[in-house]
């Protein structure tokens, strides 16, 4: 686990382990590693080069810090229904970064009774992976990356 709450603050609780995740659906692992061996879908999915998704070998190369991560953390300023379905539950956030812009990310808990803590005024924090997408180069010449939430925290207290 990689947040740390003794700068938050607040009072937080860690809401989501992608590691939790997979244990309850195997299968997702199983569709990521068969699209990434997919020679005939030479742009879609993750390239692999840290290992296959879900594998020992890319959980080593996360906890090594052999694939980038990316911490971000901020203030819920409000929360929203996103998606094509039929409009339900608040299932998406907008986050206020300390540096006053704005992220917007889905709301993920391994138990959806912990979803009810996300609520304006309430710190979140999140951990990503960074793994190589198969598309290469990125619009902007760099490396094209998946963003794959690890962690989900937050706060059980609006922020004073």
């Amino acid at each position: 686990m990689f947040l740390q709450f003794d700068q938050s603050g607040v009072p937080m609780k860690r809401v989501y382990l992608l590691s939790e995740e997979l244990k309850a659906d195997p299968g997702r692992i199983a569709l990521a590693q068969a699209l990434t061996l997919n020679a005939a879908k030479p742009r879609m999915g993750l390239k692999g080069t840290l290992g296959l998704f879900g594998s020992p070998e890319w959980w080593a190369n996360i906890e090594q810090r052999r694939m980038p991560l990316r911490f971000v953390q901020g203030i819920i300023r409000s929360t929203y229904f996103a998606g094509q379905d039929e409009p339900g539950d608040h299932n998406s956030f907008e986050l206020l970064l300390e540096d006053g812009a704005t992220y917007d990310e889905s709301i993920y808990a391994n138990d959806k009774a912990s979803r009810a803590l996300f609520r304006v005024g309430h710190r979140v924090e999140i951990v990503y992976a960074l793994d190589e997408s198969k598309r290469q180069p990125a619009q902007d010449g760099g490396v094209n990356y998946s963003d794959i939430v690890l962690e989900m925290a937050v706060s059980l207290e609006p922020v004073k």
